[in-house]
């Protein structure tokens, strides 16, 4: 990773005291898996470095910390996050990457934004952080081989096996499932199709 290290030296200290040590080190796996598939599948790779270390740059430690800043960006109030807080680091994520660490490339913002819903139709670089973050090394439940096996050879269908079993969870949890998921989800089965 020394080709990104004057990035990861940028924002190294301003992750580690909003998000964690941990989060943190999950951001940097995050960034190397995108690196390795945004080179398989032809998307821009810095793009995917930045966007790979920053995709939980809204999640911080803190729930009253989030929540303050949700709300100061006015995120608590649209859509749905007001029925679920752990959808909102996307949201929250997009706006401090742009305001805060002057990201102003729309796709990264966007891949940030999106990395924990989906969406209909998401451009190449969201699926990638999508699933990275869903495959990086350390993550490790039933089923997650599989999907990291599949990510390198078919994303979309990785993407569909993903969102299956997420939202199975979800269910079973009876958690709020975010409308984009489905959107998400429903678009992939008509493409894949």
């Amino acid at each position: 990773m020394e080709k990104y290290k004057k990035l990861i030296d940028k924002v190294e200290n301003k992750l580690i005291n909003s998000i964690g040590d941990e989060r943190y080190l999950h951001s940097i796996r995050v960034m190397e898996e995108a690196i390795k598939l945004a080179n398989i599948f032809n998307c821009d790779e810095r793009k995917a470095a930045i966007a790979g270390i920053l995709h939980d740059c809204g999640k911080f430690k803190n729930e009253d910390e989030l929540l303050k800043n949700a709300y100061n960006f006015d995120i608590i109030q649209r859509d749905a996050y007001s029925t679920n807080f752990a959808l909102i680091h996307g949201a929250l994520g997009a706006e401090i990457a742009r305001r805060e660490l002057n990201i102003e490339d729309r796709d990264i913002l966007n891949a940030i934004q999106y990395h924990t819903t989906g969406r209909e139709n998401m451009t190449l670089l969201e699926k990638i952080i999508y699933i990275s973050d869903y495959i990086e090394p350390d993550r490790n439940f039933p089923g997650v081989d599989e999907i990291r096996k599949l990510a390198y050879e078919n994303l979309d269908l990785a993407l569909l096996k993903a969102m299956d079993k997420t939202i199975k969870y979800i269910i079973d949890k009876g958690y709020y499932i975010h409308p984009y998921t489905i959107d998400a989800r429903n678009y992939l089965i008509n493409k894949i199709k």
